[in-house]
């Protein structure tokens, strides 16, 4: 399981730039004008973690395995998006199919590049999207609200429940409150989910600088950055042309070298990856032998199990135990052998709790 991040903004913002900078390709047609993107571009990328060649190594593994991101590239939208304004309606139903939103937000000022609404204002920008993506949502409530009501005359007192369930977050949107989902029981946030809504979705920040801003960001940026924090968002700071410019190069030497004359510690890819782990709260744990070392993602608090179901169904139902090693100690004692005979090899239970960088093996019986 890897996830997918939509990448979402006004038009001119440097979503495409961006969008071939972080998956290394030119699927995305960057373009000085409104709607250069209009049918999603997918872009599949590896998950960047050191760990993995280090274990590798360890393990004389045959293949290495790593983890995967899925980046979509969506239309630019425009006020009145939600209504059918630049092909508003199909731009949305692209965003519901995303696990996380990454919200790309102009941050430079450049007389060459065209900007939807003639000025820079990154909170602008902001308000306009939330603004139509709150109004779809309230149209899509609407219309599951209609069709609860003609079930709900048969009395059904958990359809009565759901209504008013529905009422409440159109009274929040409504309002241009975002949804708290400790304003609801568990088993609320159960049914809300069922709703897609795009306004639950985490939502990650992109502050898009100019080249000179990049190590400390901006005016602008800094802006964005109090938004994010008040409203319980991410964000991070890049330059798109940067990274088109370090995506250009072929040797992997020359991009790290690159990196480092730019002052720049992260890839962009980095900075958004660990971005959108943090909102959705994923970890990885490995597996590791002579045919392949692999990177699994999970979610945080996941029991062993399920972790292993990530791997096979078989190997969640017939689960014994989990032979888990932590990272540190398999990369100290040289691998599974010298960490069992340092006692770091644990026997792990149904309710072991997987932590991020564990070296699994399951035992199971079907």
């Amino acid at each position: 399981m890897g996830f997918k991040c939509g990448i979402i903004g006004l038009p001119n913002v440097g979503k495409s730039t961006l969008f071939n900078a972080l998956t290394e390709s030119n699927k995305a047609e960057a373009a000085n004008y409104p709607f250069a993107t209009i049918e999603p571009n997918v872009g599949r990328v590896a998950v960047p973690d050191e760990r993995l060649s280090v274990l590798g190594k360890i393990g004389k593994s045959e293949k290495i395995i790593p983890s995967y991101m899925d980046f979509v590239d969506i239309a630019g939208l425009v006020e009145g998006a939600s209504k059918g304004e630049g092909l508003g309606n199909k731009f949305l139903g692209h965003i519901r199919e995303v696990d996380a939103i990454a919200h790309v937000v102009r941050c430079f000022n450049d007389e060459n590049i065209t900007h939807v609404s003639n000025g820079i204002n990154p909170l602008n920008d902001i308000e306009t999207i939330n603004t139509e993506l709150q109004l779809a949502d309230i149209e899509t409530l609407e219309s599951k609200k209609k069709s609860l009501e003609k079930k709900s005359k048969q009395g059904d007192k958990e359809i009565v429940h759901q209504i008013s369930i529905i009422e409440k977050i159109i009274n929040n949107l409504s309002d241009l409150t975002s949804l708290q989902k400790n304003e609801f029981t568990e088993e609320d946030n159960e049914f809300i989910k069922t709703l897609n809504l795009i306004t639950i979705k985490p939502m990650l920040y992109i502050c898009n600088v100019d080249e000179e801003s990049v190590q400390n960001g901006n005016e602008l940026s800094k802006k964005v950055n109090e938004h994010a924090i008040k409203n319980n968002h991410n964000s991070v700071i890049v330059s798109a042309s940067i990274e088109s410019q370090i995506a250009e190069l072929e040797d992997n030497d020359e991009k790290l070298e690159m990196i480092k004359e730019m002052g720049l510690n992260d890839t962009t890819l980095s900075k958004v990856i660990k971005g959108g782990y943090n909102l959705l709260d994923l970890i990885n744990y490995f597996t590791c032998g002579p045919k392949e070392t692999r990177s699994w993602t999970i979610n945080k608090n996941t029991m062993a199990p399920q972790a292993a179901g990530k791997i096979h169904t078989d190997f969640e139902k017939g689960f014994i135990r989990a032979e888990t090693i932590a990272y540190n100690d398999f990369v100290e004692f040289n691998g599974e052998s010298g960490s069992r005979d340092n006692g770091k090899l644990r026997q792990e239970g149904k309710d072991y709790t997987v932590k991020n960088g564990d070296v699994m093996h399951f035992l199971f019986n079907v």
